[in-house]
């Protein structure tokens, strides 16, 4: 009988307690227990200029473990937990963090106190918090040291009580004072902060949310029979993946003036290669058709994520998902606004590609390099173009070197995508010159024989070519060598000029040559 009455006696106690406001009586042996390994796990708590270190791991790891003793000393002294009725409004996210009603204190949300910088960056944009949310987080500061300062005080008397034999401890009551004023602080910091923080991303979530609403404003225009709406639709579009693009793909330029017109030419070209049987134009609808698929790429995430908005990370950058398509975007519109936008550009390289090819039938080591991205091929790449644009510079090619080398040549007059009317200056014209001569020596300039031995010479270098048996016809050594020597230094012009618009063509000639297709989106669908 004496042991049933005794869970009686406890529950009965603990009902006159919380009757008596928590403080009536003194601490029992177990919860004397726990506020001393709350107190020691206070002394484990690292400073660092007094201030509590919270992001070190060693200091996060000990302030996790003083809250977790806080909120089981709260736990054993039986202090009714502060009001969080306010969780139900949290997001999904956060509903995962703080699951019911009881404390779950963190350490990221007494970071965010301690840290008197209240502005938070999200997508290069600056937040701020509300005035209440900073006077909360001193509130919380305040009973955080209150907390410190009375375990210290609990410690110090331990010490003194173990040395003299006296006993001064802080007294119950003002041990659930202090801790119910702490949880009464935290639940309002908590409360302020973490609504504050679901606004914030929710606005900076904003970007993805418009572009998933215009794309499906897009795909109900293509229904309709009025161009113009769907055309509008789709720069809205647009606009918003080039907004993403600027603040999610740190991978790349992160570039927001790729504009609609780049798909519109897109569009065109493909018709064109459709309707002309696609001949020659194998270059053209590669380059097109990487943009299509990129864009269309770009709608299926917004489908997809449509669906799980709240999975996506506010800090946009974050998302792999959306980051590799942004990637792909990018680089095949960028590729676009040059060379796919320009007529007279993408008539050059379809014209360069299919040199090229022939090129590849006469030294079939050359599409190895291409395969293989060897290094050889980036050494013999400029030298081939500018081959190319020597045995024709009234041909479609000239353009592609006229960027390259814009220097080189003088205003167009008439159609200005005519090679025709070009002027370049005198060095480029004496080049011209010693190629004629040197090829006149050779057996002509419309020789066949005489094509394929500089190109053969262009790609394996004069060692390899002789290592092969193929010899320099009698009396032209020292022409070709004079040549190559010229070739060289104006192959290096075209790679130094501007570094950037070289690497991004000899890109775009090695793409249309092997035929790579963009990279395809994973099976598995990623945020």
């Amino acid at each position: 009988a004496p042991a049933a009455r005794a869970p009686i006696a406890s529950q009965f106690a603990r009902m006159f307690r919380r009757f008596c406001g928590n403080g009536w009586g003194e601490l029992s042996s177990a919860e004397h227990a726990v506020v001393h390994e709350l107190a020691e796990s206070r002394s484990q708590l690292l400073l660092e200029d007094g201030i509590t270190d919270v992001k070190s791991e060693a200091g996060y790891t000990a302030c996790a473990a003083f809250l977790n003793s806080i909120d089981t000393a709260s736990r054993a002294l039986d202090l009714q937990v502060a009001p969080r009725g306010y969780r139900a409004k949290f997001s999904a996210n956060y509903r995962a963090l703080f699951p019911d009603n009881n404390r779950h204190y963190r350490v990221d949300v007494l970071e965010a106190s301690v840290d008197q910088h209240f502005a938070i960056w999200v997508n290069g944009e600056k937040f701020e918090l509300s005035a209440e949310a900073v006077e909360h987080a001193q509130g919380l500061q305040g009973a955080w040291h209150d907390v410190v300062m009375m375990l210290d005080r609990w410690q110090a008397a331990a010490a003194a009580a173990a040395a003299q034999g006296a006993d001064h401890k802080p007294d119950r009551p003002e041990l659930i004072r202090t801790l119910v004023a702490f949880d009464v602080a935290w639940s309002k910091f908590e409360h302020s902060y973490i609504s504050e923080l679901i606004a914030i991303e929710e606005q900076a979530r904003q970007v993805v949310i418009n572009a998933v609403r215009v794309e499906s404003q897009v795909q109900d225009s293509e229904l309709e029979p009025m161009a113009a709406t769907s055309a509008e639709a789709e720069r809205e579009l647009v606009r918003c993946i080039a907004k993403l693009n600027s603040v999610a793909n740190f991978k790349r330029k992160g570039r927001d003036d790729l504009a609609y017109d780049i798909l519109e030419s897109a569009r065109v070209v493909l018709r064109q290669v459709q309707q002309d049987g696609g001949h020659g134009k194998e270059a053209a609808r590669i380059l097109a058709g990487d943009i299509m698929d990129s864009y269309k790429a770009m709608r299926t995430y917004f489908r997809k994520v449509g669906t799980c908005l709240d999975h996506v990370d506010p800090h946009l950058c974050n998302n792999s998902g959306l980051v590799s398509r942004l990637v792909d975007w990018e680089r095949s519109w960028e590729v676009g606004a040059r060379y796919v936008r320009s007529a007279p550009l993408l008539d050059a390289v379809c014209d360069l590609v299919a040199e090229i090819r022939a090129a590849q039938q006469v030294v079939p080591e050359l599409t190895t390099m291409c395969e293989d991205c060897d290094v050889e091929l980036f050494l013999a790449l400029p030298r081939i173009v500018m081959l190319c644009f020597l045995a024709d510079p009234l041909n479609k090619r000239t353009e592609l070197v006229r960027s390259l080398l814009p220097h080189r040549f003088g205003r167009c007059g008439g159609d200005i995508s005519s090679a025709a009317v070009m002027e370049v200056d005198l060095d480029l014209k004496a080049l011209y010159d010693q190629y004629t001569e040197t090829m006149s020596l050779l057996g002509g300039t419309r020789d066949k024989a005489a094509w394929e031995f500089v190109v053969r010479h262009a790609v394996l270098g004069a060692g390899e070519h002789q290592s092969m048996g193929v010899e320099c016809p009698s009396g032209t050594t020292q022409a070709v060598a004079g040549l190559f020597r010229s070739l060289e230094r104006w192959s290096l012009e075209l790679q130094r000029h501007c570094p950037e618009d070289w690497n991004q063509c000899s890109a775009v000639l090695v793409h249309c040559l092997t035929g790579e297709t963009q990279k395809k989106a994973p099976t598995k669908f990623q945020v």
